[in-house]
């Protein structure tokens, strides 16, 4: 079985799988099923009170969970795919422990093949948090996962710079990361 097609056998039984992005290795779960959600709480040592971030594989995808208004859209059609997560409100068909109670998700787009060809396999968000403790170092190599897991999918080594986070509600930067440049300069384009 090709690792593709065991990484989504993993997480459509609520399983665990460590998967490279463009940024560090992520700990997907299956994203519409709280079980899977709280393995990855659990597994991350991580307050529920925190919010988890997800991937999706593409546009449709991400309107599927979240708000998308003009502006967003235009932001996202500008970063995305790529090393940036969005904030937006959430659709009800998130379980509502991946907001921590804030009504917002974080979404990736991740620009990584291997990543995106599990997510359209499974044909759902999955959690894309990294794959290590809290607080911990996120990992840039498949033996540096510190994280209790199911499988594992070798991507090799990554860059390790993580992806920025913009909360496009706010219209505000939270984390600097690649290419925080660009987008704060896209952001100031945008008419509140």
């Amino acid at each position: 079985m090709d690792p593709i097609d065991m990484a989504v056998k993993v997480l459509s039984r609520d399983g665990l799988v460590v998967y490279p992005t463009e940024t560090v290795y992520g700990l997907g779960a299956d994203a519409l099923s709280e079980d899977a959600v709280m393995r990855v709480y659990e597994a991350k040592n991580r307050p529920v009170s925190k919010p988890i971030s997800v991937a999706v594989s593409d546009m449709d995808m991400l309107a599927a969970i979240a708000v998308v208004d003009e502006a967003a859209r235009a932001f996202i059609e500008r970063f995305l795919p790529g090393p940036v997560t969005v904030i937006l409100p959430a659709k009800s068909c998130l379980p509502d422990i991946l907001t921590g109670g804030t009504g917002l998700i974080g979404i990736r787009w991740p620009a990584n093949e291997v990543a995106i060809a599990i997510i359209e396999r499974l044909d759902a968000p999955i959690t894309a948090t990294s794959a290590n403790i809290s607080d911990d170092i996120p990992p840039v190599r498949p033996e540096e996962v510190s994280v209790p897991n199911d499988y594992v999918v070798d991507g090799g080594e990554l860059p390790g710079t993580p992806s920025t986070v913009v909360d496009l509600t706010t219209r505000r930067i939270l984390r600097k990361g690649v290419e925080w440049e660009a987008v704060q300069a896209f952001l100031e384009t945008l008419q509140p």
